[in-house]
């Protein structure tokens, strides 16, 4: 499914539209629909956590956001091998609106959030 984006994804400002394809329940591939040797790996973080924050007012603008919207969270993976060692950024969660097919990342506040890392191991959540 072909999404915009609004505002921009850290470091890839000229993306301005992407495909996202859920590739198990996990994880799934973001690429940008005009160059496909842009990608990123998504994963499902409520399948390893707790995780919960106020979406910024901000996002909620640009993406049209009210309490009845169908709203998607992800977040970006850096695969490493083993698997495990992959690293997930808890603090840039990417906000998908599905009933207007707009996304965004937010930025959340570090010191909010002091629960949420920005390279946290997968391997960090099967060892509990």
């Amino acid at each position: 499914m072909s999404y915009e984006i609004k505002g921009s994804i850290l470091g890839f400002e000229k993306t301005l539209n992407v495909d996202i394809r859920k590739f198990d329940e996990l994880f799934s591939i973001m690429t940008d629909s005009n160059d496909d040797n842009i990608s990123f790996t998504l994963l499902n973080p409520y399948l390893l956590r707790e995780y919960s924050f106020d979406l910024p007012s901000s996002v909620k603008i640009l993406l049209e956001i009210n309490e009845n919207s169908n709203v998607s969270v992800y977040n970006v993976v850096v695969l490493q091998e083993p698997l495990d060692n992959s690293t997930v950024n808890f603090l840039a969660p990417i906000i998908v609106n599905n009933d207007n097919n707009k996304v965004a990342q937010a930025v959340l506040d570090k010191k909010s959030h002091p629960e949420f890392g920005m390279a946290e191991t997968i391997k960090s959540f099967r060892d509990n």
